[in-house]
């Protein structure tokens, strides 16, 4: 283990012997520090539990208090898996009393400015392009991609393997696979380069598109829609379907016809 002189270490932090503490780091308490992991100076670390070979870059703050008027000091933490990417200056806050924790996978890769609010839910392998800002209490699907400066209401919640594009406003759940872009966000098409690079097959990405037709360009009232795309044998289209009945805020649609110039979606 090398921590560097000038870190500060909470008594009660743990730290493996492998990790590697940089000038002026603080580790604040009830923090656990995994094997391998990396911190650079002046970046803090408190309440978290932390797995191995995260890097955390200078400046980050980890682990940070809520920023939410009723948290009120309980007792909460910030969970990270493995090998994630934390940069320059990101802020990942803990929870608060409603769920305890704010939780986070892992392979995923935090860029510069990028801000995880209070009790959100991340997966693994997702990417945060700079400035992407997470309000409380969202869930973000594995290998998903967010865009620069990108945004998203509390409560809201990204499937799996989305595109998110740079600039986004996101106000309802965005459904797995899908393309979002605007202000207010709206669909795209699917995110089909992402479903290609995670290995989905061809003939399911043949069912995914039908489903996505069925859900969104045909015209049929959602409940109509969602019957019919029933039929579709496909695993992926299926959790589609769960996840659009699952949700409450409601769920990102195209653009209406007219309402803009719509490009021709890949799908």
């Amino acid at each position: 283990m090398s921590i560097h002189s000038t870190a500060v270490i909470d008594p009660n932090a743990q730290i493996d012997s492998s990790a590697d503490i940089g000038p002026y780091a603080v580790i604040g308490p009830h923090t656990k520090i995994g094997a391998g992991c990396i911190v650079g100076s002046h970046a803090v670390i408190e309440r978290t539990q932390m797995g191995k070979n995260n890097r955390i870059f200078p400046g980050a703050y980890v682990g940070g208090a809520p920023q939410d008027l009723k948290f009120s000091g309980e007792e909460t933490l910030l969970i990270m898996g493995d090998s994630n990417t934390v940069r320059e200056c990101v802020t990942l806050n803990r929870g608060t009393h409603a769920t305890g924790k704010t939780v986070i996978g892992s392979n995923c890769l935090f860029m510069a400015y990028s801000h995880v609010a209070h009790d959100c839910v991340i997966g693994n392998h997702v990417i945060f392009a700079n400035s992407v800002a997470m309000a409380g209490h969202i869930e973000v699907g594995d290998f998903t991609v967010v865009g620069g400066l990108a945004a998203a209401h509390q409560h809201t919640r990204i499937g799996r393997l989305c595109m998110i594009g740079g600039g986004a406003m996101i106000p309802k759940d965005v459904p797995p696979f899908c393309m979002v872009q605007g202000d207010r966000a709206t669909l795209k098409g699917l995110n089909l380069l992402g479903l290609r690079r995670a290995g989905v097959s061809p003939s399911a990405v043949k069912m995914i598109k039908e489903g996505y037709r069925v859900l969104f360009m045909s015209g049929m009232p959602l409940e109509e829609a969602l019957s019919q795309a029933e039929s579709i044998r496909c695993a992926e289209v299926r959790e589609m379907i769960s996840f659009i009945r699952s949700s409450k805020r409601g769920v990102i649609r195209p653009a209406p016809r007219g309402a803009q110039q719509e490009e021709e979606v890949a799908v």
